[in-house]
């Protein structure tokens, strides 16, 4: 619903005091006025800048217009009774922490039922004190549609060739949905003078500037795709099918995200962010640690400002590592974290249920008993994936692409790697390259995660035997556990039975 139409709405119901949550003053008073000058409404703007003025009149000749408590006490003159009259207060929020401001708006907010006196605080945050709670509704002003948003885009392109093709243009409409109408012509004009044709990549050029204002989220720019991975077959095409039901005719089949569960080192983040190069989506990054504020309820605050940065950068891929470390906490009483990672989990959730968006979720575990248990359950993934140790085919795949990423000799001989992962393989062939000896002697540096840590390997692998779906094939996931080995007895020296 646009802004005049909801505003239309209440004050036709007489409520006095609307609180609009806008970060396009221009846009939302051009707005405002046209509704005004349809229903024939008086319309009066303050701002600390201009003062107090009033539509078809000059500006109030009171000698202290400027002074917000000064105009708020000259306001009381602009009410007729006879038709509405709006006044519109712009960044009003900075100037409530005064208590006479405070006490002679809510005065005037009261006495505004009987001369049909509204008033309209544009502000970027919503800021309103105790006392003046019961007095607002707040509304939004919504960001442009993708309609207005190829408006702007077909007004700036006024040359031939200046507009991208259908299929391009609706990359362009993908990367610039969450800008405002002002960011939007920045960026269009920006690759207009770079390119000669408005292009995505300065969308998101401008869009990742975001990320920096807010150091909440970083933007992973990945040169790798799915050949720079090996294996995870059936992972990549369940995530590449998925992504294309994106779900923009029908926000029913918007793709959720997965959650992979695996043994360290088997390539949960390398997939996260080969995921986004292969999609075309850019990958953000949420660092659980840079959440953490220290005055009470700053961290839940910069959860939900992530996640709306996150919502403003759709379509992405919103990547969260090792979610088990940071969320651990809420199953607790709260005696360690005041019950932060409860509060945490339950925004995560909230989110997760609600939001209407096109971000792809991925987070990684490698240890499920420290995992919440309602975040594993169904409709919060698309799927729980299972990521185990690379089989003979995916290992030599990965060890090929490793000996040429470090212009290694292809015919040397490659160490026992029974209990390998790809990032294991890796660290092999960068120490034999760092080093300069063969393979076989670098793997003598090399302790596999699967030796140093057996028991929470094979208890990880017990536990996703039938709940998880397998990355490398499809279907569900079965740990062939390994026969028990027969103890030796040697016959050397008999005993003495």
């Amino acid at each position: 619903m646009k802004l005049s139409d909801r505003l239309l709405e209440l004050v036709r119901a007489v409520f006095t005091g609307i609180w609009v949550e806008s970060h396009e003053h221009d846009d939302a008073l051009l707005e405002i006025s046209k509704l005004c000058h349809e229903q024939d409404w008086r319309l009066a703007t303050w701002d600390i800048d201009q003062g107090l003025r009033v539509r078809g009149s000059t500006t109030v000749d009171d000698g202290g217009a400027a002074d917000p408590l000064a105009a708020i006490r000259a306001m009381k003159s602009l009410g007729t009774g006879d038709t509405a009259s709006l006044i519109v207060l712009s960044n009003f929020h900075r100037f409530l922490g005064s208590t006479e401001v405070m006490q002679a708006l809510a005065r005037q907010i009261v006495d505004g039922k009987s001369n049909r006196t509204i008033f309209i605080i544009l502000s970027p945050i919503v800021q309103i004190p105790t006392e003046l709670e019961k007095l607002f509704i707040v509304i939004d002003h919504p960001l442009p549609t993708r309609e207005q948003l190829k408006e702007i885009a077909e007004g700036m392109a006024t040359e031939e060739g200046e507009l991208p093709s259908a299929d391009r243009l609706e990359l362009v409409l993908d990367a610039a949905m969450g800008l405002t109408r002002l960011e939007a012509e920045n960026a269009f004009g920006l690759s207009l003078v770079r390119d000669s044709v408005i292009q995505p990549e300065s969308v998101w050029e401008l869009k990742s500037s975001m990320l920096k204002k807010s150091g909440l989220l970083q933007l992973y720019k990945s040169d790798g795709d799915f050949s720079s991975l090996g294996g995870l077959d059936s992972l990549k095409a369940f995530c590449k099918r998925s992504l294309l039901q994106h779900g923009r005719d029908n926000p029913l089949k918007r793709p959720r995200g997965v959650l992979l569960l695996g043994v360290p080192g088997t390539g949960k983040s390398a997939f996260a962010k080969a995921l986004g190069k292969e999609s075309g989506r850019p990958t953000l990054i949420l660092d659980i640690g840079a959440l953490m504020g220290s005055l009470v309820g700053q961290t839940e605050q910069n959860v939900r400002r992530a996640l709306c940065i996150a919502d403003a950068m759709a379509p992405c891929i919103l990547f969260i590592d090792e979610i088990e470390k940071a969320l651990s906490g809420s199953a607790g009483s709260g005696q360690n974290d005041s019950g932060v990672s409860s509060r945490m989990l339950g925004t995560l959730l909230s989110w997760m249920n609600d939001h209407t968006t096109n971000v792809y979720l991925i987070a990684t575990c490698n240890d499920i008993s420290r995992m919440p248990p309602e975040l594993s359950r169904a409709e919060r993934f698309d799927g729980i994936v299972f990521l185990d140790l690379p089989q003979r085919e995916q290992k030599d795949r990965i060890w090929d692409q490793y000996v040429a990423m470090f212009d290694l000799d292809t015919n040397q001989k490659r160490p026992d790697d029974s209990n390998y992962t790809g990032a294991e393989i890796r660290a092999c062939c960068r120490l034999a390259a760092l080093l300069d000896v063969p393979l076989s002697q670098a793997g003598l540096n090399v302790v596999p995660v699967a030796v140093t840590a057996s028991e929470s390997v094979d208890q990880l692998r017990k536990w996703a035997s039938g709940r998880c779906l397998d990355a490398e094939k499809s279907g569900i996931y079965q740990h062939q556990a390994q026969p028990p080995s027969r103890r030796r007895v040697s016959r050397a020296k008999p005993s003495s039975n």
